[in-house]
C-alpha cells in the first residue's frame, strides 16, 4: 500500500490505522452473473441533505442506484458537466470521472496481476482513472466464484496489487454494522501539483449508493459500483509543489446510502477508524 513516495515504509499498525490506507468491500450477491466492466460515477458532488438525502441530481436516490442488476451493464463515467472543482484547504478536487476499460484489456490487466490464479477471476469494475500516475491509470476489481475480490491498479495493460496474496483485502476490515468492506485505498502524485487517490471495497445488500468525501471537505462523489464491489478516484490540485503529507489532508471517506436515500454509513463516524482505535 503506498501513502506518498517521501514516506518511509509504515508499520502494520500505522498503515491500517488511516482511512487512506484501507477503500471499502461487500458481500457478493449473484456475482457469478455479473460480466460488467464498468461502473457510474461522477464528478458532480453531492453534498448530504436533512436526513442524508442528496441535494443535487448527480446523487438524487433514483440517480444515484448504480449497481445494477446481474448481467447487465452501464456506460461510461463521463460526468454531464465539467469537471469537478472543488476546493478545500490546500487541495482542489479537478476530476472524479472514470472511462472504461476494455473487457480484453481487463483479462490482461488481471493475467498481470494474478499469474496463474487470474482465471478463476472475472472483472465486475474495469475503469480508468481521471488522472495518471507513473505507476497508475486505472483499476480493476475482479471476483471469483466464491465470492473473493481481488484489486489490481492498473498501468497499460499491465496490472498490479498491493496485497500479498491479492486476496488478502478480503474480511480484513468491516466498517460498522458490517455494511462496508474496505481494500485498498492508495495515492500518489500524477504530476507537478497534481495527486491521484484511488480505492475500493464492497457493500451489503442493503446499500444503494456509495459517495466519497476527502479531507473536510463536505462534498461526496458518487463512486462506482459493480457485482457488490464499488471504486473511487479523484484527481487533485494540490499547488506546486504539493504538500510532503498531502495524502493525510485529502483523506477520502466512503459514505453509504440505503434505497430510501437514507445514510447509514459514514466513514467519519466510525469508531475504528478514530485516533489510536487501530
Amino acid at each position: 500500500m503506498k501513502i506518498d513516495p517521501e514516506d518511509k515504509p509504515a508499520s502494520f499498525a500505522r498503515r491500517w490505522g488511516l482511512p487512506l490506507g484501507i477503500a471499502a468491500g461487500v458481500a457478493a450477491a449473484s456475482v457469478a452473473a455479473v460480466t460488467v466492466f464498468s461502473g457510474q460515477g461522477a464528478a458532480q458532488p453531492a453534498r448530504a441533505g436533512s436526513g442524508g438525502r442528496a441535494t443535487s441530481a448527480a446523487a438524487s436516490p433514483s440517480a444515484g442506484r448504480v449497481s445494477p442488476p446481474a448481467g447487465a451493464g452501464t456506460g461510461s463515467t463521463r460526468p454531464s458537466s465539467p469537471s469537478a472543482s472543488a476546493t478545500s484547504g490546500t487541495f482542489t478536487v479537478t476530476g472524479t470521472a472514470t472511462t472504461p476499460i476494455a473487457p480484453g484489456t481487463a483479462t490482461k490487466i488481471l493475467a498481470s496481476c494474478l499469474g496463474s490464479d487470474a482465471s478463476g477471476y472475472h472483472a465486475v469494475i474495469a475503469v480508468r482513472t481521471p488522472a495518471a500516475t507513473t505507476d497508475w491509470d486505472g483499476a480493476v476489481i475482479a471476483v471469483d466464484s466464491a465470492g473473493q475480490y481481488v484489486q489490481c491498479e492498473a498501468k497499460g495493460e499491465k496490472g498490479s496489487s498491493q496485497d500479498h496474496p491479492p486476496t488478502f483485502v478480503n474480511n480484513r476490515l468491516w466498517g460498522t454494522g458490517h455494511l462496508v468492506e474496505y481494500f485498498d485505498s492508495v495515492g500518489e502524485p500524477a504530476g507537478s501539483g497534481r495527486y491521484l487517490s484511488l480505492g475500493a471495497g464492497h457493500y451489503t445488500s442493503g446499500i444503494a449508493k456509495i459517495t466519497v468525501s476527502y479531507g473536510e471537505d463536505a462534498a461526496e462523489y458518487p463512486a462506482v459500483m459493480a457485482g457488490g464491489a464499488f471504486f473511487y478516484s479523484a484527481a487533485f490540485s494540490t499547488g506546486t509543489p504539493a504538500p510532503k503529507y498531502f495524502s493525510a489532508t485529502a483523506t477520502p471517506y466512503v459514505h453509504a446510502y440505503d434505497a430510501a436515500g437514507k445514510e447509514v454509513y459514514d466513514q467519519k463516524k466510525d469508531p475504528q477508524f478514530a485516533a489510536g482505535s487501530q
